[in-house]
């Protein structure tokens, strides 16, 4: 079996959020509220200062879901590929691109694996060339959502997803800058730590993982 690398989407291979990236776009269409686009700003700034634990992140992307009731997957693409290139590619580590192209000269697949939802990390995914992309997908029902998860890829179901595919993991790489990923990194055979968080930053010294700072954005 081939090797493949893994990346994590928010704060590792984009410098924030997607979805906070997002927000304007989803509060122009009506999806949420001036407040609760607030509310997301803060949680993020939270977020960012102190970390997140499995459960606000669990919470997090439940609530996200809840908020996509009766709007439609194509109104989701149709939103993330107006931003794509004013919002979203300018957020894009150039680092991590190169990374990406190292992986891609070993022969080494490469996918985007994230707790965003499915559409937002799949047209990322496309318009950067990865191999794919694996997000949380959310149940649709007479062609809307329901704000019900089928697949909600976050904490331990990260690293499961990546489990279930076809790859040499022992010879694999992951790249996340969360604690809340431990999993993710430790079912490969090379976790790397990017912009990590306090206690990401703590264990990969502990367990001598590659350390890495990514700060360039990409042209």
């Amino acid at each position: 079996m081939a090797a493949a690398a893994f990346f994590d989407l928010d704060r590792t291979l984009l410098r924030r959020s997607s979805a906070l990236a997002l927000a304007p776009a989803f509060r122009a269409r009506g999806i949420i509220s001036r407040r609760i686009m607030v509310e997301a700003a803060a949680w993020q700034v939270l977020f960012m200062l102190r970390g997140a634990s499995h459960e606000a992140v669990r919470r997090a992307a439940v609530d996200g879901l809840l908020l996509l009731r009766g709007h439609t997957p194509d109104e989701m693409r149709e939103l993330v590929g107006e931003s794509m290139e004013v919002v979203l590619r300018p957020l894009v580590y150039a680092e991590s691109l190169d990374l990406v192209e190292r992986h891609r000269r070993r022969g080494e697949p490469v996918y985007i694996v994230s707790a965003t939802l499915q559409e937002i990390v799949q047209a990322i995914a496309d318009d950067l060339g990865f191999d794919g992309g694996l997000g949380t997908i959310c149940e649709v029902v007479d062609g809307k959502y329901t704000g019900k998860a089928t697949r909600a890829l976050h904490a331990e179901a990260k690293a499961d997803c990546i489990r279930s595919l076809d790859y040499d993991l022992s010879a694999s790489t992951a790249y996340s800058d969360s604690h809340t990923d431990l999993p993710f990194l430790e079912a490969v055979g090379h976790p790397v730590a990017v912009n990590p968080d306090r206690k990401l930053r703590k264990i990969a010294a502990e367990r001598a993982w590659p350390i890495l700072e990514f700060k360039r954005r990409a042209a």
